[in-house]
């Protein structure tokens, strides 16, 4: 971390963008523990890992926005598997990481965002079923129906979750922190 910032003087904005592991499509009743514990302390831990990383340069130079993003599947979503508890987890984390560090200059939040047609694949779903390829009219009967999901009936596109970032993460948003916004065209209450 200090010789990023001995390169580039400041650390400005953190973005922690990892891989939780996350298996779908499965009942919870069925889910081994591993698949429940699993993805909520790989998401936690990486998270917590970069934030901290992060926050206390941020800390130091008296500014930073530490950003976090998860699917917003808290709330309750069936068949996520352990997707809700980590979010859960994230979510919790990034207020009172908020409520600890604003103080001090620095602003943690994070995007909810789910299902951004663009991102997925066949291919890519698979891996969180279990390694069941579903076939091709049940996938572009997923992506339609996500859109159905949504208030505006259309699916945000990854440009636009990465504007919102941009814009969270500028001085535009300075009165913004500890808190989520919900990029996924309503799919998820806030």
């Amino acid at each position: 971390m200090k010789s990023v910032v001995a390169d580039a003087g400041t650390l400005d904005i953190s973005l922690n963008l990892v891989t939780r592991g996350d298996v779908q499509g499965v009942p919870l009743l069925d889910l081994p523990t591993k698949d429940v514990v699993g993805p909520v302390a790989t998401g936690l831990t990486a998270n917590f890992v970069t934030a901290r990383a992060a926050a206390r340069q941020m800390v130091e130079q008296g500014s930073g926005v530490i950003l976090a993003l998860n699917s917003g599947s808290a709330h309750g979503s069936p068949m996520m598997g352990a997707t809700g508890p980590a979010d859960a987890a994230i979510d919790a984390f990034v207020r009172n990481l908020a409520a600890e560090i604003g103080p001090r200059g620095v602003r943690v939040l994070g995007v909810w965002t789910a299902g951004l047609p663009e991102t997925l694949s066949r291919e890519k779903l698979a891996t969180f079923s279990g390694g069941v390829m579903m076939e091709e009219e049940a996938f572009q009967g997923i992506l339609q129906n996500l859109d159905q999901m949504r208030m505006t009936r259309r699916s945000p596109r990854l440009s636009e979750v990465a504007a919102t970032l941009t814009f969270l993460a500028s001085d535009h948003a300075a009165a913004i922190t500890g808190t989520f916004v919900n990029a996924t065209s309503g799919m998820f209450p806030s």
